[in-house]
This record gives C-alpha cells, structure tokens and sequence, in this order.
C-alpha cells in the first residue's frame, strides 16, 4: 500500500469521527485519493475547532505532526499541500487553528504561507 494512502487510513484509526467521511469519500471516489480526502480533513478539523470539540482537532494535529516527522515524502506532501495549505487564511474562521500547530507543521506552514 502506497504511504499517502496508509496515512488516510492510520489518521481514520485515530479519529474515529473521520470514519463516515473516509466510507462516503471511498464511495464516491472508488478507493482512496489522498489529497482529496484531505480537502474533507481539514473542512472537519476547522468545524471541530469552531465547535469546541477538544478531541477531534486536537488528535488529528497531535497525529499529523508525528508524521509529518517521521520525514516520508509522500506523507509530507500530503500534510503540507493538502493539509497545512488549505487551513483558513488570517480573514477567515478558524485562523487561530494555526496557534496550535506543533513545531514541524508550524515551520512547514511558515515555510508555505509565510503571510499567514
């Protein structure tokens, strides 16, 4: 199995709440395509911060930076172009979202969007 499309699966394991999305996008897309599901990641992760649910966005970013350190190419590209780049921009909700990315995704944001 290719390692952008075990990163689908192993952050689904660790957010359980990602589960009806990853079925709906399999479903849909007939099997597995990561940047796209990534889309879905983070419109869930924005909706989880807004919302309060502590859980939700707080697991997906805690696993997001242990793997962007595990330094895969393929899962990096993932989080950084589908993951990192598509998080709100400073006029929109959510944008505080940012503050809590741990130390690799923060440079990795800053190294891509250095306004922010």
């Amino acid at each position: 199995m290719e390692r952008d499309v075990q990163l689908v699966r192993d952050l689904v394991a660790a957010v359980p709440g990602l589960g009806d999305l990853f079925d709906a996008h399999v479903f849909n897309e007939a099997g597995v395509l990561p940047h796209v599901f990534f889309w879905d990641v983070v419109q869930e992760t924005v909706a989880s911060f807004l919302g309060r649910d502590e859980t939700g966005w707080r697991v997906t970013l805690r696993f997001l930076e242990e793997q962007l350190r595990l330094d895969v190419p393929e899962v990096s590209q993932v989080v950084t172009t589908s993951f990192l780049f598509n998080l709100p921009w400073p006029d929109q909700p959510g944008y505080c979202l940012v503050d809590h990315l741990g130390p690799a995704m923060r440079a990795r944001f800053a190294a891509i969007r250095p306004s922010g």
